[in-house]
C-alpha cells in the first residue's frame, strides 16, 4: 500500500506544481495595476524584466518575488512530502512557468523561478547564483546576459560547493533550457542590440 501512496503523492504534487507554477503573475499583477496586457509591452514577455519596462517598479518586484516563489514553494513541499523528488519537481516548476497551459504554453523565460528553485535546494548555492546575476547585471547592465551567466555557472557552483549530486545534472538541464528560452536575447547580444537595465 505504501508504494501506491507514495506514487499518488508524487502525481498529486506534480500536478499541483504545474498548475501553480504556470500562473502568469506578471500578467495578472500588471492587469490589476491597470498596466494593460504586459504581452503588448516591450519584449512581450510576462516576466519581471518586461514588467519593469512599464515603469512600475513595485509591480515588477512583486512579479519577481512571486515567480521565484513558484520554485521555492514547489521544492519545499516536495522535499517534505516526497523527499528525493524535489529536484525533478523543481525543474517541473520552471517548465510550467515557461510553458503555462493558461497562456497556450507561451510563458516566461524561467530565470526568476530558477532562482527560487536554487534557493530552496540549497540557500548557499542559490545565493551564490544570485550574487553572480547581480554582479553581472551591475557590470554590464543587461538582464538577459546576467541570467545566462548565472545559469551556465550554476552546475560548476553546485559541483565545487559539494551540493547533493542530483543537483548537478538538473542545473545542467536548466542551463540548457534557459539558453533555449533566451535564444532571441542571445542573437541580440551577438548583434549588440540587447536593451540595458535602466
Amino acid at each position: 500500500m505504501e508504494p501506491l501512496n507514495t506514487e499518488f503523492m508524487v502525481i498529486a504534487i506534480a500536478l499541483c506544481t504545474y498548475f501553480f507554477a504556470a500562473i502568469p503573475f506578471g500578467l495578472v499583477f500588471a492587469r490589476i495595476a491597470g498596466l494593460g496586457d504586459i504581452r503588448n509591452i516591450g519584449s512581450g514577455n510576462i516576466g519581471a524584466t518586461n514588467v519593469l519596462r512599464t515603469g512600475n517598479k513595485k509591480i515588477a518586484a512583486l512579479t519577481l518575488v512571486f515567480d521565484a516563489l513558484k520554485g521555492t514553494v514547489a521544492v519545499l513541499i516536495s522535499s517534505y512530502f516526497i523527499p528525493g523528488h524535489e529536484y525533478a519537481i523543481g525543474f517541473l516548476a520552471i517548465f510550467a512557468h515557461i510553458f503555462p497551459v493558461y497562456l497556450k504554453f507561451k510563458g516566461g523565460k524561467g530565470a526568476a523561478t530558477t532562482l527560487g528553485v536554487y534557493l530552496a535546494w540549497s540557500p548557499s548555492f542559490g545565493l551564490l547564483v544570485l550574487a553572480t546575476w547581480l554582479i553581472t547585471a551591475k557590470l554590464f547592465k543587461v538582464s538577459s546576459l546576467s541570467a545566462l551567466v548565472a545559469a551556465v555557472s550554476a552546475p560548476f557552483f553546485a559541483y565545487f560547493l559539494g551540493v547533493n549530486s542530483a543537483v548537478i545534472p538538473f542545473t545542467a538541464l536548466i542551463a540548457v533550457t534557459l539558453l533555449y528560452t533566451h535564444r532571441d536575447n542571445i542573437k541580440r547580444l551577438v548583434n549588440k542590440q540587447e536593451s540595458i537595465i535602466s
